[in-house]
């Protein structure tokens, strides 16, 4: 297995290499771009071309990433990102469809979408996008014109229930999309946004301590109250000393709800008391006599 560094050195000597989750990254620099695919492909074996696109990078230029791989044996397969970067005005690099032949159909779906050229590249035309249509849709600047004539987001499509503009509030734009009364249709017949209005100072309430008055690094204490000394069990200071007499036990509210007065639903027998028997009368009239 090798390491980055022997990676970048196979490659050229001003190539740079990084590993980040589990795939190598080669910079090099675009006058050499032809060259590092081509030592990728005869000196690392990575025959297989998968794919080519760009990111903008904004004031950065354009990367420009080709990924390449190569089977070994066991299934074990071997990836690496080949990278570079252009600027941003005139964009262009050579065509690596004679290094790799399936390049020539990403290099058109790039140059369609970031506007990026590739120098001697056989059939250089539109691909996806229809004829006649302006910009590049990848970069980022470029002007989102649905999302202008449609509400976004939370708007229901046509023909729902309901499917109005929504609140009369206006909504964030997202990234890309300009103003709808700047740009698009609705341009000029919007209201303005209100700004929102800034927050005054605080006031000091009446009978607070200024800060000069309070000592330098003390928070203020207002004046007409003291500071507290007394623990939480001992009371307030406007506590009396004694304790208070306890109040008298409120009696509950006369009422003739069934619950204040519960009786038994039926009369329960009084208990008897047990009879003596006759026997036991005679042999008791028989002891006193």
């Amino acid at each position: 297995m090798t390491t980055p560094e022997q990676t970048a050195a196979a490659i050229g000597p001003w190539a740079s290499a990084a590993e980040a989750y589990q795939l190598l990254t080669v910079d090099v620099p675009a006058e050499h771009w032809i060259e590092a695919l081509t030592a990728a492909r005869d000196g690392l074996g990575l025959t297989y071309f998968d794919w080519l696109s760009a990111v903008d990078e904004l004031g950065e230029g354009f990367s420009v990433c080709a990924h390449l791989a190569a089977a070994g044996d066991g299934g074990a397969v071997r990836h690496l990102l080949l990278r570079t970067r252009v600027p941003r005005d005139g964009a262009s690099l050579p065509t690596a469809a004679g290094v790799y032949a399936g390049a020539g159909w990403h290099e058109r779906e790039t140059h369609e979408m970031f506007g990026i050229g590739f120098e001697g590249h056989p059939h250089l035309v539109t691909l996806l996008l229809p004829d006649g249509f302006e910009g590049h849709p990848l970069r980022k600047e470029f002007v989102l014109a649905a999302r202008v004539a449609k509400a976004w987001p939370g708007a229901k499509e046509p023909g729902e229930s309901d499917h109005g503009d929504g609140p009369a509030r206006r909504k964030m734009q997202p990234p890309g999309v300009p103003d709808p009364n700047e740009w698009g249709p609705l341009k000029g017949t919007l209201p303005p946004v209100a700004e929102r209005p800034a927050r005054g100072a605080r006031t000091p309430r009446a009978g607070a301590a200024t800060p000069a008055a309070s000592a330098e690094g003390a928070p203020a204490v207002r004046a007409d109250r003291p500071r507290r000394t007394r623990s939480i069990t001992e009371g307030s200071t406007s506590q009396a000393a004694e304790a208070a007499p306890a109040p008298a036990a409120a009696t509950p509210p006369a009422s003739d709800a069934p619950w204040h007065s519960p009786v038994p639903a039926r009369e329960e027998p009084a208990p008897q008391t047990p009879q003596e028997s006759p026997e036991s009368q005679d042999s008791q009239d028989g002891d006193s006599a």
